[in-house]
């Protein structure tokens, strides 16, 4: 049996040659920001002597007089609109409970979801004892924020065709701060894969399907085998995927797609050695800067 011998190594910092300087304020836990008094204490900040400290470790951000703190590594917070990748953990009466990431769990109401067949009505009591067909635990949902609740929490909904119950495929979970908001979450990708980019950091990645069912609510898998071309891009991805995250680089489908490009000429386990990461992130990092001109 083969056994390969990995020395240790200096990483290079390849984001300090290739992107222009940045005027960010990073701050640790207890640094000061300012001892003026005529700004207003934020997120992240706390008063002690007159002075305005950090509570946590990230970067100063200053709206007029408002000075906060957003972290670097946070667990998600949601806003209304956004698309998340969620596991179904528990089902109650009339809800469901999903993990999104966040710091408590999401809700899923009954009566945010379509029903099979898309029927538009009133959920009965048959439909309340029918909630483990729809969706039960451990099941993976993609939907969108519909609103949040004063301690945080999220109310979900799939009222959508493009929404709901996630079939075969690959979950990939990376820091949320990593996930570019766009105005479009779901991805074709020329490759051959489709990819669900959650802003709460799940990512999802599963073969594109050749036609949806638009009768189905969002409940029916494809459960058929998925041909080894199709696993094989999406095992690339996966490891793409987690080369930009390890290097702190912001996910959207340009730099995905850039860096599924540059990374064709190795083999898809060699993906994850730290020198082949850093060689194709390099890469990738620096047709991004090309193309921003």
């Amino acid at each position: 049996m083969a056994v390969e011998v990995r020395l240790p190594a200096a990483r290079k910092r390849g984001s300090e040659v290739l992107l222009p300087e940045t005027n960010r304020h990073l701050v640790a836990p207890g640094d000061t920001i300012t001892t003026d008094t005529g700004f207003m204490r934020g997120h992240g900040t706390y008063m002690e002597d007159e002075k305005l400290l950090a509570s946590v470790a990230g970067t100063v951000e200053r709206v007029n007089k408002l000075i906060c703190v957003r972290a670097l590594k946070t667990r998600y917070n949601g806003e209304v609109g956004d698309i998340v990748v969620g596991r179904i953990t528990e089902v109650q009466q009339r809800r469901w409970k999903v993990e999104t990431n966040s710091r408590l769990d999401s809700v899923l109401l009954l009566s945010s979801v379509n029903l099979p067949g898309g029927e538009l009505r009133r959920r009965s009591v048959e439909d309340e004892l029918a909630m483990r067909d729809y969706l039960q635990e451990g099941d993976l949902i993609s939907a969108e924020v519909q609103a949040v609740f004063s301690d945080g929490a999220l109310s979900l909904h799939t009222r959508s065709l493009k929404y709901g119950k996630l079939g075969q495929g690959v979950l990939v979970q990376v820091s949320p701060s990593l996930v570019k908001r766009r105005k479009t979450h779901f991805h074709n990708l020329p490759c051959g894969a489709s990819i669900i980019l959650g802003n709460n950091g799940f990512i999802w990645i599963f073969p594109t399907p050749e036609q949806r069912e638009e009768e189905a609510g969002g409940f029916i898998m494809n459960l058929e085998p998925v041909s080894l071309p199709d696993r094989e891009v999406i095992s690339r991805l996966r490891n793409c995927l987690l080369a930009l995250s390890t290097h702190k680089m912001m996910l959207y489908d340009t730099s995905i797609l850039y860096c599924y490009e540059a990374s064709l000429p190795h083999q898809i386990k060699d993906l994850l050695k730290s020198e082949v990461m850093e060689e194709i992130v390099m890469e990738t990092r620096q047709r991004l800067v090309e193309q921003e001109g």
